[in-house]
């Protein structure tokens, strides 16, 4: 079965805002830090997910074979993108359920899977099937937990500090409840929604500029 991400995101920028972001958000009765983590994310452009499929078909298990075939199937504007996170590596593919992208969406179809290769061996397998790498993206996770809500605080090479505030379901149908859900912590801690225009010129920037930030702390403002 594949599973539904509801993703909303905050930009904080600098170490101020994000200071007073944590301050916020660990005064929040049972909010809990619940791991960090370094890493690396490929974006891919282009490609066959089908070819992509038949390369791993042989180490995914069942249930998630069925999971990406349905992807395959009922998925629109497909963001594929490989993670390197501390040791691990992760294959992730995204689909939009809704009007907004697959790269920066609100609600997506999501679909991960932990393999046992290499970063480098993973992205020749999408470069084989035809992908080419839209961007080269690094940064540093600390993820919270607020309930059945996960807040992932970033910095991201390019972007300063970011939030997101997830859930995943199993149900797409429960999407405009969750949305309001997280909106509602989000008020609470006193941040607004990132724009989809602006995250969306942030994200082209970002993509004709990777080289420049890509394991870097260096940060760019879009407005």
């Amino acid at each position: 079965m594949h599973t539904y991400e509801i993703e909303i995101k905050t930009l904080l920028g600098n170490e101020e805002n994000k200071n007073a972001f944590v301050t916020k958000l660990m005064g929040i009765d049972g909010v809990k830090e619940t791991g960090s983590s370094s890493q690396l994310n490929h974006y891919f452009v282009d490609g066959d997910l089908e070819v992509v499929y038949a390369s791993l078909e042989d180490i995914l298990s069942d249930d998630k074979k069925e999971s990406f075939r349905t992807l395959i199937e009922q998925g629109t504007s497909f963001s594929v993108r490989t993670r390197q996170m501390n040791d691990q590596v992760i294959f992730v593919v995204k689909a939009s359920i809704d009007e907004t992208t697959s790269e920066n969406g609100i609600s997506r179809i999501e679909f991960e899977e932990l393999l046992d290769m290499t970063l480098v061996e993973l992205d020749e397998v999408l470069i084989g099937a035809g992908f080419n790498y839209q961007a080269k993206w690094s940064r540093d996770r600390v993820e919270y937990q607020v309930g059945d809500v996960t807040v992932c605080l970033d910095r991201n090479a390019g972007y300063g500090y970011l939030a997101e505030f997830e859930m995943v379901v199993d149900d797409p149908n429960m999407q405009d409840d969750v949305k309001e859900k997280l909106y509602g912590l989000m008020s609470i801690l006193e941040v607004e929604e990132l724009d989809q225009a602006r995250l969306a010129r942030m994200f082209e920037y970002y993509n004709a500029n990777w080289s420049d930030y890509y394991g870097t702390e260096d940060v760019f403002t879009i407005e």
